[in-house]
């Protein structure tokens, strides 16, 4: 019986061997959500856009279409037109939907930029604005940046409309309207230049752990990944992930994109895509961190040269939807080592 059982034991060990072996690897390669901006005219007017968007994208964020300025341009009149296109889109192709945004200091209504309002009727403002988007919403956004670059690059609060009113509760009070509004949604806060260790995200981290002690409904840190070889890559992205993933939170590559200084060399094309994969890969590491989100997949109609002049080709696509080397760094998932 025993000379029995001696080849079955080490055939059970050599399995046991493989298995631990092949734990990191398995790991490495855990499948993220991929995501996107989305561009509704481009949507509705393009068809390779819409056909590309629709095979390869598992997550559509709407790009402007959920901001103020765009779901209540006039005081009181709600417009879900364009954004409700989008949602039937995702839903018609098994996409979820990631909210952006319900407060942010730009793109608001002019009748809010140029009004005069007493603290108590902003307050009033703001609670019917987050009520009537999200509760519109309700049911069909898996997740909302609820407040958008709340935080300036110094650690310090941004000066905003909602800060001069209410200091840093209007954070709170944001949050928890929100979470009545929507009950199941995901709830986040983001900015861009917090992808490593600076300033900036020490002061989001001291902001999610106070928020989090005190039974704040915040669930996840968005962080942008708005990155640009003119400068250095972000140091410490994976502990800082980590560390928000610690708090109890889902961090989330919410809008990435790497622009380049123009005209775009094969060296600069392979360096962006070291970039990709470095963000896409840090994600990967941290099991909390679940989606991975660029900020427009075609150079087509990316926001980066209008807005950077002489950057540009920041996005995995070319204008002719050709994939650069980008694309393969975040899809399929690279493999481990």
């Amino acid at each position: 019986m025993l000379v029995r059982t001696a080849p079955l034991r080490a055939l059970l060990a050599a399995l046991i061997a493989l298995l631990v072996l092949a734990a990191p690897a398995a790991a490495h390669e855990r499948k993220l959500l991929l995501g996107t901006a989305v561009d509704v005219e481009a949507l509705a007017n393009d068809d390779r856009y819409r056909a590309l968007l629709a095979r390869e994208f598992d997550s559509v964020t709407a790009e402007n279409v959920m901001k103020w300025y765009a779901v209540e341009p006039q005081r009181g009149v709600d417009e879900f037109e364009d954004a409700d296109r989008l949602v039937r889109f995702a839903r018609r192709h098994g996409q979820s939907v990631y909210g952006h945004t319900l407060v942010w200091h730009n793109q608001l209504p002019s009748w809010l930029t140029e009004g005069s309002f007493s603290k108590p009727e902003l307050k009033r403002i703001l609670r019917r604005h987050i009520f009537a988007v999200a509760g519109h919403f309700r049911g069909k956004v898996r997740a909302w940046d609820v407040v958008n670059e709340a935080i300036d690059d110094d650690g310090q609060w941004r000066d905003t409309i909602f800060y001069r009113a209410f200091g840093k509760r209007y954070v709170e009070m944001a949050l928890r309207w929100a979470r009545k509004a929507d009950p199941h949604a995901k709830l986040f806060l983001n900015d861009y230049n917090i992808e490593g260790l600076n300033a900036k995200s020490d002061a989001y981290f001291a902001l999610a752990k106070d928020l989090r002690r005190r039974g704040v409904p915040l669930d996840g840190i968005g962080i942008q990944g708005h990155l640009s070889l003119v400068y250095d890559f972000p140091g410490g992205v994976e502990e800082n992930l980590r560390r928000f993933a610690r708090l109890g939170l889902e961090p989330a590559f919410t809008e990435v994109d790497v622009r380049i200084p123009l005209p775009v060399s094969d060296d600069e094309l392979a360096e962006q895509a070291d970039w990709f994969g470095g963000l896409y890969d840090a994600c990967r590491a941290v099991p909390p961190c679940k989606t991975f989100t660029v900020w427009g997949f075609t150079d087509r109609y990316s926001w980066v040269p209008s807005v950077f002049p002489g950057e540009g080709a920041a996005t995995p696509f070319d204008e002719e939807y050709r994939p650069k080397p980008a694309w393969s760094a975040i899809h399929p998932p690279r493999s481990g080592t």
